[in-house]
């Protein structure tokens, strides 16, 4: 998707990666598949560390930050990438969190920088609808 920013058209751009050691990629590459069918440029980046995300986010110029776990380590891995984030200056990356993560630990997510986290289940659209309105907030906000 390409949004007019400034006398210029710039795509949403979305890094999309799996935190730690977790081998559970199918969900990853299925909410990919569907960022890039609505025509934003995905950069999947497979299983890394939370520092290895970061940098590759900074890198890469993103827009939003996607991390996919099923580890049962997301209040360790995700708030180390927010963090980090932060440190790096970069706390306007968006970060979206999905997976098998407990209802009970979501308010901790968002407290830690996760802008949503998404459950099994949620639809596809929902999620493509979510990262365009949040991009389209970020990079104007009198737009919304």
């Amino acid at each position: 998707m390409r949004m007019k920013v400034e006398g210029e058209t710039k795509e949403i751009r979305v890094l999309m990666a799996k935190p730690g050691l977790d081998g559970h990629w199918r969900g990853a590459i299925v909410v990919t598949t569907a960022l890039r069918n609505a025509g934003m440029e995905v950069i999947y980046v497979g299983n890394q560390t939370p520092q290895a995300i970061v940098e590759a986010a900074i890198q890469e110029d993103v827009d939003v930050v996607g991390l996919s776990i099923l580890s049962s380590a997301h209040l360790k891995l995700i708030p180390e990438v927010t963090r980090r984030l932060h440190e790096r200056g970069a706390e306007e990356i968006i970060v979206l969190a999905g997976g098998i993560i407990p209802r009970e630990d979501v308010p901790l997510l968002k407290q830690a920088g996760v802008d949503e986290v998404f459950q099994p289940g949620s639809k596809l659209t929902s999620i493509v609808n979510y990262v365009k309105h949040r991009v389209i907030h970020k990079r104007s906000p009198s737009a919304i």
